[in-house]
């Protein structure tokens, strides 16, 4: 009978301890939630006032131009040129590591906008000033050439310049170089002629007066040092030893005008290029002449004729050359009945071991 006593007795005094310490976890608990809690609100209510604080400074203090610096870029030339930092980025770059054709393209259309942003003749439209916004017209490239002399390599810190001069009634010429930042070595130079398109008709246009009144502020004065660096006119491929087809645009190759974008074109053009000769040969110069618009429903046709001179029909057969090779491209939209141009391009390779 004393047994069962005690045994109750420990029994209850054991409940009682585990009661009590439950009681001191919950108390714990409640405790560690209600700092959290605290400490919750204290933190929501500095970043109100951060964010109230940067809300009011921002817009005070912060204008396009000192923006600019965190583009690495700054007006030259008075504030007809303009200069873009780059870094060659690993997904910009090939097997070889070198920049890609892709990359250097892009770092030419991107400093060509942020210099029209940056002047201050542009707002937040694609390339477009007020004038041309009311007139409803947009940039477009009519031709394009670009000489690599030596190509940039990953993690390179370029130097990209670009400036502006009139072309004539109808459009404008854009000159581009690409330097190294550290040594100064030229890697490549290209040049552009722009025109006006109304975006509603897709129809050519010439530049009005207001516009030309709004651009001019920014044309380069001086005269052309390099008169030999022309775009060639290019002739209409007929036949073609190289095809390749069924080449789509996709939604994400459409920019802010709603067309293809330019950079796409030129890898089109590429698609042709036997892989061999992109195998053993660099890019040195491409050259595109833009004949019209490529909707995104419609399917491509890239043709590829080498020269005759340089004896490509019998490079399969090699495995290297110690001449420059050329290329006369075609861009066509392929059809039922009729084949519709829409870029003539011309390209020429170097030998990699030259």
């Amino acid at each position: 009978m004393a047994s069962i006593c005690c045994q109750a007795a420990f029994a209850s005094t054991r409940s009682s301890n585990f009661a009590s310490k439950q009681k001191m976890n919950f108390a714990t608990i409640a405790n560690k939630t209600l700092a959290c809690k605290k400490n919750e609100f204290v933190l929501k209510k500095k970043n109100t006032s951060l964010k109230a604080s940067l809300t009011e400074v921002a817009p005070k203090t912060l204008t396009r131009q000192m923006a600019d610096r965190y583009r690495q870029g700054l007006e030259i030339e008075g504030g007809a040129g303009y200069r873009q930092i780059f870094v060659v980025r690993q997904f910009e770059v090939g097997v070889d590591k070198n920049a890609t054709m892709e990359c250097i393209l892009n770092q030419l259309q991107e400093t060509a906008i942020n210099h029209l942003r940056v002047s201050g003749i542009v707002g937040d439209e694609f390339g477009v000033s007020p004038g041309m916004l009311k007139h409803n017209l947009i940039w477009i490239v009519s031709k394009l050439i670009v000489e690599i002399d030596n190509y940039p390599c990953w993690d390179d810190v370029l130097e990209v310049d670009t400036w502006l001069r009139p072309y004539g009634k109808i459009g404008v010429q854009k000159d581009w170089t690409i330097r190294n930042l550290i040594t100064g070595k030229l890697h490549a130079r290209a040049r552009s002629f722009c025109m006006m398109m109304n975006e509603n008709t897709r129809r050519l246009s010439k530049i009005p007066d207001e516009v030309r009144g709004e651009i001019s502020q920014i044309f380069l004065k001086k005269k052309e040092v390099d008169q030999k660096f022309t775009i060639a006119k290019l002739d209409k491929l007929v036949d073609a030893k190289y095809i390749k087809g069924n080449l789509k645009a996709k939604r994400s190759d459409l920019d802010m005008n709603k067309h293809v974008n330019n950079v796409k074109y030129a890898n089109w053009m590429l698609e042709a290029i036997p892989e061999q000769v992109s195998k053993d040969y660099q890019l040195s110069t491409i050259t595109l002449e833009y004949k019209r618009e490529c909707g995104a429903s419609e399917t491509i046709q890239s043709l590829c004729q080498p020269d005759t001179n340089n004896e490509l029909f019998e490079y399969e057969s090699k495995s290297t050359f110690d001449s420059s090779l050329g290329f006369t491209h075609l861009l066509q939209v392929e059809g039922i009945e009729k084949n519709e141009e829409t870029v003539r391009g011309r390209t020429t390779w170097r030998p990699r071991n030259a």
